[in-house]
This record gives C-alpha cells, structure tokens and sequence, in this order.
C-alpha cells in the first residue's frame, strides 16, 4: 500500500552529456556552494523518506556512480546506455526498480541541475498531486520570460497539454507558465503510459511530457502545481547559468542564515557552503568563503578576507585574514592577519596564532602565543608558551618529518630554530638567535648561537671608497670627537 506524503520512489534524472558546459567533469557533477548540482537534487528528494530512491546516469557514469556511492549509498545508480530521451530515461529508471519490487504510489521525476529545488516544494507538489487524487501532476512555474520553454495549455483552469517553443501557435507563445521537467505520476500509470510513448518526433526521442498528453486522452486527471519561487525550476546548462545559480543560492544560504541570529555584513561578498554550521551571533565580515563542514560556534567572529575549510571555530574566537584547512580554533582564541592553518592544526582555548604565522599539524595549548613570522609544523605545544618572531620548527630533514614537543611556560626568543626531532621542557628558555638541535630541560636556558665578534675597520679595508665606508669614517670621526669633548 502506498504510504501518504511519501513517494513510493523519486528518480533523478542525471545521463545528459553537458555540452555546452565544456568540460571533462559531467555536468550533473559541478559543484555549486559545497556540492554538486545532482547533490543538491539527491539532498532535496532525500528529506522526502522516499521508498526507492534512483539516478539515472549516462554520460560519465563512472564519476558519477562513484560520487552518488560517498554522498548517497543507498541512491540507486541506473545506467541509461543510450540517451533517447526523458520518457527513455524513466523507463529505464522504473524498469531498474521493477527488478526489486513492484511500485504503488507517488512517483517523482526530477531533474538532476536543478540546485535550487527545495524539499518544501516537493513535498507541496507530492500534497497536491495526492490530495487532488491526480494521475499526473506538473510543476510548473510563471516566469517573465518564458522563452525556450514547454507551455502549460489550460482549458477552463484545467492542464490539456505541454507545448514545446518550437511547436506553440501565436496565442501558445504569450503564455507565462511553462513546464520545468518535473512531474508527479501515479506509479501505474507511469508505468503503462511509458510502454506507449513513441519516438516520432524531431528529435526522435521518447519525451517524458507525452505521458501527461496520454493521461489527459485517457480521460484521467491530470493538474500542475505552480511553485511559489520560479528560480526553484532553473537547470544549469552552461557556466553562465552555473555562475548565476550560485548567487542565487548563496543569496538563499546567506539569508536563511541570517535570519538564525547571524551578522553577515556584506552577503554580497560572503560565500558559504551548504554543510557549513553557524550559530547565533556569529559576526562573518566581507570577503569571506566558509567551505565543507566547517562550524562557527557562538559569539565568534570571522573576517574580513577568510577562506575557512573544513575548519571549527569556538565560541568567541576572532579569525581575520586567514586561510585555514582542517583545523580546530579554540574558544576565545585569536589568529590572524595573514594566516594559514593547515591540517592537523588545534589552537587550544585562549590561544593566538598571529600576524605571518603558518602552522601545520600542530597542537597550541591553552593561552599559547605564536604572534608573529612563524613557521609550526608537527609540533605540540604546552599552555601559557610563546614563541618569538621568526621562530621555526624545522621538521623536515630532506627524507622524513619530525616532530617538535615543547612543554608548557616555555618562552622561545625570536629568530630561533629548533631542530627536530626537538625537546623543549617545561619552564625553559631559548635564547634569541638560537638553533636548537638538542634537549632542553625543565627551567634551562638554552644558547645555540656563536660569540659575537667585531672586527675593526672591515668595511674600510673591503670596500674602500664606497658609501659605507665614508659613513663609517664619518660616524668613527664624530665618536672620536665627542670622546675628545668628554675628555
């Protein structure tokens, strides 16, 4: 028995070549805010607890399959060897499910480019289509330019047919409600219509909009769902479009978000991605992309100029000019300007990765500093440290990777190396300037650098004439002069 308000299947139809998108990369599988356009479909219909959920692929099918066996398993992948057609296409789809069981309800056909479908809207055309007890239901859509689209012919309100552009008549043409490629069909009708639709026609192909013609000669009911926002049916079919899908999403993104408690700035430059989290008060300022499952916990700010990654930020850290891949930033933390974290990075509570400072799978523990003009990689780091500017784990000896493990209140002087395999203990110092390629144990001070020793009269007797050496017999002059005057 068909189950209410859940489809007995959803078949996404994803086999097109994409050529005007010239590219390597299917066109079902270019991404758009953090997931491909077939992902955003799949996503969409997947909300719906669909009984059987299918993709027909073609062209790039390898790639395809693989992607829906990450994102989706249990999406079954149907392979349409040759593309003859939308109506071929669900043939192939409902023959695949067939195999595994008999289906009794709801079926929906969608589009695998449409990204900006939304669930709500599919469940609104399965209500319609169910509570009118219809055999099949469009979705249609009023456009203000319907150009190049199927027309919605009506009869005293009542859906008769779906005229293509090239086949409307004068009065056909100035119609604004168009067809956007989806449907509701009742299982057994789909089925048996199918079986019926032909391939006499220009392009000599089974079209899926003869079912709903057949449907209305067999005197069943047959109606269009017209949704509430018409850039729900766009499909992208070059870079162009791709381009204006993904300001229309991140308009949708950034405003839903918004609306949960979360300053964007200026959304016009912001960009986030579909799997990001956000939580109230977090203040994202402009120029800012936030991608993949990356989480901003409440309170913190970000920007501007961030490109966050797989990244999560704690409750009130600030991360400004920052560029950070798989990394966690810990609450009340600092970084930035001009960071970059890279993966494996953990900034403990409190800690500051600051100005030209890149770390690499490395661990900063609580309040924690590395201001400046570092370099920290494979490396542990204890609480209350602070590394001076210029300092480097030098973690790479030209074969392999070594860690650095510092203890916790160690002070490191700027400009300094350690040399890993390093260990730094608990409470120690290092001097500036020093390369450390030994122990250090709790409370020492380390001093890795040779004694300091001046030459006289160097510049002059190597470089005589030149501009330095006239300003240092000048200097020497006027130091022997004041030293006559003090005398």
């Amino acid at each position: 028995m068909p189950t209410e308000n859940r489809p007995a299947a959803v078949i996404v139809l994803a086999a097109g070549g994409g050529t005007r998108m010239k590219s390597a990369t299917p066109k079902v599988l270019h991404e758009l805010c953090g997931r491909p356009l077939v992902g955003h479909v799949v996503a969409a219909a997947r909300e719906l607890g669909p009984q059987e959920l299918a993709v027909v692929i073609g062209h790039g099918r390898e790639q395809v399959a693989a992607y829906l066996e990450a994102a989706d398993p249990a999406a079954r992948a149907v392979v349409q060897d040759q593309q003859l057609g939308t109506g071929h296409a669900t043939r192939v789809a409902m023959e695949a499910l067939a195999a595994q069981r008999e289906l009794d309800g709801t079926v929906l056909v969608v589009t695998g480019d449409a990204p900006l479908l939304t669930a709500g809207t599919l469940r609104a055309l399965l209500a319609a289509h169910q509570d009118a007890g219809r055999a099949v239901t469009v979705l249609s859509a009023i456009v203000p330019d319907p150009a190049g689209y199927g027309r919605i012919v009506r009869e005293d309100g009542a859906v008769v047919a779906i005229v293509e552009q090239r086949d409307t008549d004068a009065a056909q043409a100035e119609i604004t409600e168009i067809n956007s490629g989806l449907f509701a069909f009742d299982a057994k009708v789909l089925r048996e219509a199918l079986g019926r639709v032909g391939r006499e026609n220009s392009q000599g192909e089974e079209y899926l909009t003869d079912v709903l013609g057949l449907a209305v000669a067999d005197g069943l009911a047959v109606g269009a769902y017209v949704v509430e926002d018409w850039h729900e049916t766009l499909g992208v079919n070059d870079r162009v479009q791709l381009a204006e899908m993904r300001r229309l999403l991140s308009r949708r993104i950034n405003e839903a978000w918004m609306r949960e408690g979360v300053s964007i700035i200026d959304p016009a430059s912001t960009f986030i991605d579909v799997q990001v989290e956000l939580e109230r008060d977090v203040v994202v300022h402009p120029n800012t992309q936030l991608h993949g499952a990356t989480v901003i916990r409440e309170g913190a700010e970000i920007g501007p100029n961030c490109t966050l990654t797989d990244t999560s930020v704690g409750t009130g850290a600030v991360v400004t000019n920052t560029t950070s891949e798989g990394a966690e930033i810990g609450q009340d933390a600092t970084v930035g300007p001009y960071t970059y974290l890279r993966p494996g990075t953990r900034l403990g509570a409190g800690s500051k990765a600051g100005g030209f400072v890149e770390m690499k799978n490395a661990v900063l523990g609580q309040g924690s500093k590395v201001p400046h003009l570092s370099y920290v990689g494979d490396a542990r780091i204890g609480v209350n440290c602070n590394l001076g500017a210029g300092t480097i784990t030098a973690n790479y000896d030209g074969v392999s990777k070594h860690r650095t493990e510092i203890g916790d209140f160690v002070f490191v002087g700027s400009n300094s190396v350690l040399i890993a395999p390093a260990k730094i203990e608990d409470g120690a110092f290092v001097a500036a300037g020093s390369a450390v390629n030994a122990p250090v144990g709790p409370g020492e001070l380390a001093v890795a650098r040779s004694r300091q020793r001046n030459i006289s009269g160097y510049i002059e007797r190597k470089r005589p004439g030149s501009p330095a050496a006239h300003a240092a017999a000048r200097a020497r002059e006027a130091d022997e002069a004041m030293a006559e005057e003090g005398d």
